[in-house]
This record gives structure tokens, sequence and C-alpha cells, in this order.
């Protein structure tokens, strides 16, 4: 008993250990993980500032390209003021009228794209405009001139409407209530590269977004949470973005950025990968070491159990074979008694010890053999030994059976089953104190023969009840605890069955059930 409770001590203790261990490598990695997010937010940080610099001066780009715009439309203003002096001098009868000024305006124009329409909406003439009538011509020589002349019309008519719809259109009476001209106008090449370079700095602020690999998941989003700015996250399912904020929103606080035009903007940011991995790696490093460590400990417990088997097996039939020699001396002897007549009634009862000294070598020399089971009657077996044990314990034990009329079959060892039966009786006798009730119930069931060897002795604490069935177990000062060992190896390994405490109660006493499979 002493062993196991040392065993138990020494399981609590390697179990703290073991847990001691295990928080101190998760309170180490924690702290390393937060190291890590907190590096990784301060770069995130980092990276929102140089978004802040960036949209800063894709703004300032924007302002200059409004404030070059609002100029363009004044000089266009200007410029049609002044086709509109021009347009009366012509029409007016008074030919000493200056138009000098206003065609100094008009012919001032060298690069704002305009192109004039008449009343009818046919094409009257055009100015700064990037189209090369003649190398169109050149380059549909197989056309006939009218044809030519339509087509650059036609041309010169789908950009006059695609202008107008970014930039309004002037209207200019030529002959008054009878003849007007409109003047549609497009953006100069200045304003053009500067919304090149605009467009530029926002793709190429995609492209850096994209490209930086050591970036961790981000995700730029309106004030209102429902546009997708920008984000480096690959395959991104614009329909799923509320709980994609939700689940970055999880992991780290969101930044605010606030740009001067677009107003508020919000960037959600998530762990990186690896960091990730590193929180999940304590974890999968425990497992990995429980798995192996169950999987050693299980290689090892089937050869110890081999090795003690083959303990078990040689003790027993050393055993056998010690007391084979003095059995038959003792054979010897009781012959030599008869032949000189000594009292019968002695000779008989010695001569049924040897007999049992005999049946106990049998039952040695089992041990670790192959043993055959024959389908016999087991009632049979118990009632044999519960009488043999009925005489030899002691009178103020009350010993009953309770075995049923009919015939109980099962495939089994009498002679081991006899042994399992009268050890556990025995132990029953010894927890009573040789004084008690000592009960034996058979009963049967279509698969399972069940013998309950119930006793009123000290009783098996909860805690102790699965290590009676170990060897070295023993709560018998001079005992070896082999006794129920070998019980529960003849019932489970020989037979198949099944041998545990059924119940037990401390000063009440403990009932034994041994089950049997019939077949």
């Amino acid at each position: 008993m002493n062993l196991y409770s040392k065993k138990q001590t020494w399981k609590i203790a390697l179990l703290i250990f073991a847990l001691v261990v295990v928080g101190a490598s998760l309170f180490f990695s924690n702290n390393i993980v937060t190291a890590v997010s907190e590096q990784e937010r301060g770069h995130a940080k980092q990276w929102a500032d140089a978004i802040k610099k960036r949209i800063e001066l894709v703004e300032l780009t924007d302002s200059t390209f409004i404030a070059l715009r609002e100029k363009e439309r004044d000089r266009m203003e200007l410029w049609v003021n002044a086709t509109k002096e021009v347009s009366a001098a012509t029409s007016n009868l008074d030919a000493d009228l200056n138009i000098d000024f206003p065609m100094s305006l008009i012919n001032a124009n060298d690069g704002i794209p305009v192109i004039a329409l008449d009343d009818e909406g046919n094409i009257s003439s055009a100015r700064n405009v990037d189209f090369d009538s003649t190398a169109f011509a050149k380059e549909h020589n197989e056309l006939a001139e009218k044809e030519v002349f339509k087509l650059i019309d036609d041309t010169l008519l789908k950009l006059s409407q695609e202008w107008a719809k970014v930039n309004p259109s002037f209207t200019v009476d030529i002959y008054q209530g009878l003849y007007f001209m409109t003047y549609v106008y497009t953006d100069s090449k200045q304003i053009v590269r500067y919304e090149r370079k605009r467009d530029s700095l926002i793709q190429r602020f995609n492209e850096d977004l994209v490209n930086n690999k050591g970036l961790v998941p981000v995700l730029l989003v309106d004030d209102e949470q429902k546009e997708v700015l920008a984000t480096n996250i690959p395959n991104f399912d614009a329909s799923k973005i509320d709980s994609k904020i939700a689940d970055l929103a999880s992991q780290n606080t969101r930044i605010t950025l606030n740009f001067q035009n677009e107003g508020q903007s919000f960037l959600y940011f998530g762990d990186s990968p690896e960091l990730k991995q590193l929180q999940y790696f304590p974890y999968i490093q425990f497992t990995v070491i429980g798995l192996f460590a169950i999987i050693a400990y299980l290689i090892f417990s089937t050869f110890r159990k081999a090795e003690q088997n083959q303990v078990w097996a040689g003790m027993a039939k050393e055993s056998a074979h010690q007391l084979g020699t003095p059995l038959s001396s003792l054979m010897a002897w009781i012959q030599l008694l008869e032949a000189q007549g000594v009292d019968q009634m002695a000779l008989t009862e010695m001569q049924k010890d040897i007999d049992r000294l005999e049946k106990v070598t049998d039952r040695f020399s089992k041990i670790g053999s192959e043993t055959k089971l024959k389908d016999d009657n087991i009632s049979s077996t118990v009632i044999n030994v519960v009488e043999y044990l009925r005489p030899r314990i002691s009178d103020k034990v009350e010993f009953t059976l309770d075995a049923p009329d009919e015939i109980l079959h099962a495939k089994h060892n009498a002679s081991l089953i006899e042994w399992v039966v009268e050890n556990i009786c025995k132990n029953a006798v010894d927890a009573m104190e040789a004084e008690g009730k000592l009960h034996v119930h058979l009963k049967g069931s279509p698969e399972w023969i069940h013998i309950d060897i119930k006793d009123t002795g000290k009783g098996i604490p909860a805690n102790q009840q699965k290590n009676i069935f170990e060897p070295g177990y023993s709560t018998k000062k001079r005992g070896w605890g082999l006794g129920l060992s070998l019980v529960k190896r003849i019932v489970k390994e020989y037979h198949k069955g099944r041998v545990y405490v059924l119940e037990s109660r401390v000063d009440v006493g403990t009932t034994f059930r041994i089950s049997i499979p019939t077949k």
C-alpha cells in the first residue's frame, strides 16, 4: 500500500511540475506575442502616417488641379467674350469698330482644346485639338475626300459630346436671333499632366500596399464603412466587408485617418500570419510533446507488462516445479504410514491436503502456459470451492451460497476459477478479521455468468479501489499483494472476463463481481 501511496504522490508532484512548466512557457510565449503584436501595431501606425503624407500630396495635387481648372474656365469665358465681340463687330455695319484686342485674346488661346458647333450641331471649327486631320486623311487615302471629311467631323463630334459631359459649353449669338455658335472645351495638356500625376500617386499607393509583403493585413474603408478604399488582402470579397471589419476589429483597435477633402477614413488591420503561428505554436508544441509522451508511455508500458508476464510465468512454473519434489515424498510417506497401521482418519486428511497441494501445483503450472477452457457447468465449479472452504474458515464466519437450480454453462478452466473464488473469499475473511458474513451469489444471463462475493468487512475506500488489482498492493503488513493481481490475470487474460469491485462502503462491506462470458 505504501508503494502505491508514494506512486500517487509522485504522480501529483509530476503533474504539478508539468503544469508549472506549461504555465511558464505560455507566459513567456504570450509576452513574446504581445511584444511582436505591439511592434506590428507600430508598423501599422507608421504605415498609416505614410498614408496621410501620401494623401496630403494627392490632396495638394487635387487643389492645384482644381485651381488650374478654375483658371482655365475663366480663360475660356474670356475667350468666349472676345469671340462675341468679334462676332458683333463683323455683323455690325460700322467698319471703324476696333477688334484688335478681342482678336488678340482669341489668338492667345494656344492650350485649351475647343470645338465650335453651328446651330445645327455640325462641326464648324476646332482649335488646339490633339487630332491630326492630315495624318488621318493619309491613313484613309482609299476613301473619297468627302468621306474623309465626314469621318473627321464624326470624330470631332464624338469628342465634343464627351467634353460637354465634363465641362459646361458656351453659346454665342452670331446674328441675333438668327444664327448662333456653341463652343465646347476640355482640359488643357497641363491639367491632364497633373491629373496623370495624381492618378500615378494613387496607383503607386495601391501597388505599394499590395506589394508590401512585410505589412500586416490592412483594410482602409470610408467613414460609413461601406466602401473599400485600399487593402492588401488577396482576393478580397467586398460583399463580406462587414464580417471582415468585425474580424480585424477583434484583433486590433482601428486607426482613424482625417483627410481634408474626403473626411474621415478608418484603417483596420490584423495580426500577421507569423504572429498567429507564434500564438498557436506553444499549444501545438505541447500537443505534439503530449502525443509523443503518450505513445512512449504506451510502448514502454507494453514492454513492461510483457516483462511482468514473463516474470509471473517464470515464478509460477518454478513454484510448481519446486512443489513437485516434496509432494512426491509426502505421497511416499503416506504409503509408508498406511503399511505401519497408522489411524486411517489422519491419513485421509493428509491425503486431502496433498490433493490440495497438487491442485495448487497444477494452477501454478497453468500460469504462463496456454490455458484450455472447457464448456462446462460453472455452478458445479463454484459449489466445489465453497464446499472445500467451509470447514477451513472460522466458525464465526457465516458462509452462504446462493446458486440457481438450472445448470449454468460457460467456457472456463475449473481449477483456475476455483483459485479465483478461493482467493477473493480468503481476502474477505481477512477483511472481516474471521468474524462476519460471507455470501456467494451465482446468477446467469444470455451473455455473462456473474459470481458476486459479498462480505461484511472493513470495506475499501473509493480512492484505493483502482489499485487493489495492481501487483504489490496489500493492506496486510506481511502481504505480497499478488493474490488479486493473479485473480485479474486469470479472469481477464485467460477467460476474457471482468473482475471488479461492484460495491464497497467503509465499515459496511465489499462486493466483488466476477463476470465470465458464456461464449
